[in-house]
């Protein structure tokens, strides 16, 4: 199932969800498939003028690939231009995903700064090859998003960088070409495995534990077949966790999403 069927499904009924094994990241779903499902079900009870400003992600535990869940949105503020919600996703009664989210109309400012430019990738025609899907080896949900390294290093080469990021999109021949919204902006950004598994010799589990992305408004006219780039930046890391500031970038450069993660490593 295509990434479009499955917000689709998360839209008609959001009260059972089954995520197929092909969207697994190890023995959970992939993380970024969560968070888009649970910000597409949150998107759908605010009014169209009030566009998602920031959510800050946990991922409570492992979502079970193939096993109904559950999306359900609460209200905690409707305000004069910003609305607060609380999203849980729900597996055999116990949270596995919670987003608090921020939507907000635009105010009349005399501030405008404008956005720093993206970090210098080789370009896409430079970069490395798309990472392929093997089965057993890659996460299963590489089948459906292609990543091409431009700057930093590949996972567990030992390549003792503070950068790493390149270049990504959808993939796989069921892509929809439709214009990229918030959600799969989400999914780009968590593609990416997390940034201090370069520096490791040999493979050992990694993952994300908080999340805070804030997109940029409105965001920029591309589709899902567009490239976008990449990079991240470890801040800090020891005893197994790392602190992750991170963005995402048109091909032009117009800035899309500000990305910060606490990751966990197992190496």
């Amino acid at each position: 199932m295509n990434f479009s069927r499955l917000l689709t499904a998360v839209r008609l009924q959001p009260q059972a969800v089954v995520i197929p094994a092909e969207w697994a990241q190890g023995r959970a779903c992939f993380g970024g498939l969560m968070a888009a499902l649970l910000y597409e079900a949150m998107h759908a009870k605010v009014a169209p003028d009030r566009p998602v400003r920031s959510l800050a992600i946990t991922f409570v535990g492992p979502a079970e690939p193939g096993v109904p869940i559950s999306f359900e949105v609460e209200s905690l503020r409707d305000g004069k231009a910003v609305s607060s919600l609380l999203g849980r996703a729900l597996q055999n009664g116990q949270v596995v995903t919670l987003i608090q989210g921020s939507f907000g109309a635009g105010r009349s400012s005399v501030v405008h700064v404008p956005a720093l430019a993206p970090v210098a990738l080789k370009p896409l025609a430079e970069a490395t090859p798309e990472m392929p899907y093997i089965k057993g080896v890659t996460p299963e949900f590489i089948r459906h998003l292609a990543l091409r390294w431009g700057i930093g290093g590949l996972p567990y080469s030992n390549t003792q960088a503070r950068q790493m990021g390149g270049w990504v999109r959808l993939r796989g021949d069921d892509v929809v070409e439709e214009r990229v919204s918030e959600a799969h902006l989400l999914a780009l950004v968590d593609a990416w495995p997390p940034a201090l598994l370069p520096h490791l010799r040999t493979p050992a589990p990694g993952s994300t534990l908080t999340w805070t992305i804030e997109f940029v408004q409105p965001v920029a006219s591309l589709t899902t077949l567009d490239w976008c780039q990449y990079c991240a930046q470890i801040d800090y890391a020891r005893d197994g966790y790392g602190h992750v500031s991170a963005a995402l970038w048109t091909a032009a450069g117009d800035l899309l999403a500000i990305s910060r993660q606490t990751v966990t490593v197992f190496g």
